[in-house]
């Protein structure tokens, strides 16, 4: 997923992101769907770096990413994703402010 982000590769983000696809950022208490999601990527508007994997198998998974945003904004974000049909369906964010 983080190539697809950083890529902003669309075409990708709709191979791997499942049709009823729901995100819930935390920090903003926003709710995306999958066509708002995937034209957030298009748009290259974050970056992910340094990420780790913490936990994953068939049903979920869990990682920890530095993110930056075109506006200059940081973020450490911890997200989790559900999987059906080996696509993800649901994703969460929680996310701490970093300085500039």
């Amino acid at each position: 997923m983080t190539n697809i982000v950083n890529e902003g590769d669309t075409a990708g983000a709709e191979q791997l992101i499942h049709d009823d696809f729901k995100f819930l950022m935390h920090s903003s208490g926003n709710s995306l769907n999958k066509k708002d999601v995937v034209e957030w990527i298009g748009k290259k508007d974050v970056k992910k770096d340094k990420l780790r994997v913490l936990f994953e198998n068939n049903e979920v998974g869990f990682e920890h990413a530095m993110v930056t945003f075109n506006d200059g904004n940081k973020e450490a974000v911890m997200s989790y994703y559900k999987f059906k049909d080996g696509k993800v369906i649901y994703q969460e964010t929680g996310a701490t402010k970093l300085p500039k």
